[in-house]
């Protein structure tokens, strides 16, 4: 059994222990495919329920990269492309997944992850009042995760504005919830689930990074969901045959809040976390308020930490230090908190 202490990411373990058990108990059940069953319909209403959604429309596609393709792709016009802060991660880390479906991420600079409304407004200002925009791609949607890249959240008032720019612009509203459940149970959050659904056009409820061994929840939350999605969604290899293997997950994520407390428990973790580092003394390159800590390390002390456990190495910060990136999950125990301080 591997037993190295990990905080590379949250999706180093298979799935929690609860949702386990219900794959292993309706494995032997034979259901339609491509989420047309019972479970993917009951999950779907659950998560209906929690949105506080009447007509909610819930698919539940492969992994967040095809996700965000499927979504994007689908809502835009040939003409059209996505707003994103420049490091979204769209923009960033999905390997022009976007862009390989003929729609092109238009970015603006953010801050500490998040996509200011401000910048916002004054982007949407300035093309539309640009006489040369006919020959230009157009803003026709716009994408922002939460948590984002970099950990951080939104605010109520953030995203409220977002949503009202959005809305005077008549251009879509698309939140990346990849690590939605750590965003939600963050100690230091005002926005809820509830206010997502009514702020926003689509959204999507993570599993992969969130307890589940694979899969996504997409919400279309205004009766928007685009024609045909299930074929855009197909095409770009985000639907299962095997649709159950994601209902079957999500309906065990939102039987009886686990989804929830599995975001509470990798919250409670990290919060262990930072008393460690800040007890060694360790510099912050942002506040994080979810599971992801960024941490300024000597390069010296990088190495010696690399053999230790597993990190993320995030980004080069001068020429004597490193930027890590510590994860915390719903699987770290006490155990790994103590490895990570001997190893600090």
């Amino acid at each position: 059994m591997y037993e190295r202490v990990s905080f590379e990411n949250d999706y180093n373990v298979g799935a929690h222990p609860k949702v386990l058990e219900r794959l292993f108990e309706t494995n032997m059940e034979r259901l339609s495919g491509y989420g047309s069953d019972f479970y993917c319909g009951r999950a779907a209403q659950r998560i209906c329920d929690v949105c506080g959604l009447d007509e909610g429309d819930v698919f539940f596609l492969v992994g967040g990269t095809q996700t965000n393709s499927a979504v994007i792709s689908s809502m835009l016009r040939d003409f059209e492309g996505v707003v994103s802060a420049d490091t979204g991660h769209i923009a960033v880390h999905e390997a022009g997944a976007v862009e390989y479906t003929g729609k092109k991420v238009l970015t603006i600079p953010g801050v500490e992850g998040k996509l200011p409304p401000s910048a916002l407004r004054r982007y949407l200002s300035d093309f539309f009042a640009d006489e040369n925009r006919e020959h230009m791609v157009f803003p026709g949607m716009v994408y922002i995760s939460h948590p984002t890249e970099l950990g951080t959240l939104y605010t109520y008032n953030e995203l409220s504005e977002i949503s009202e720019i959005c809305s005077e612009y008549g251009i879509p509203l698309f939140l990346d919830g990849a690590r939605l459940g750590y965003g939600l149970m963050s100690r230091r959050t005002d926005v809820g689930i509830k206010d997502i659904a009514r702020l926003c056009d689509v959204f999507y409820i993570g599993g992969t990074k969130v307890g589940a061994l694979c899969g996504e929840a997409v919400v279309f939350t205004k009766n928007n969901k685009p024609p045909h999605f299930e074929n855009f969604a197909k095409r770009r290899g985000a639907l299962l045959a095997k649709g159950r293997l994601v209902g079957v997950q999500f309906d065990a994520l939102f039987d009886g809040g686990l989804y929830f407390e599995i975001g509470r428990a990798a919250i409670d973790a990290a919060e262990k976390m930072k008393e460690v580092l800040k007890k060694k003394k360790c510099r912050y390159y942002i506040d994080s308020p979810t599971n992801q800590q960024f941490v300024i390390i000597e390069n010296e002390r990088l190495e010696r930490l690399k053999n230790a456990i597993d990190i993320s190495v995030w980004q080069k910060y001068d020429e004597d230090n490193t930027v890590i990136r510590l994860v915390t999950s719903w699987a770290t125990t006490e155990r790994d908190i103590e490895a990570l301080e001997r190893a600090l």
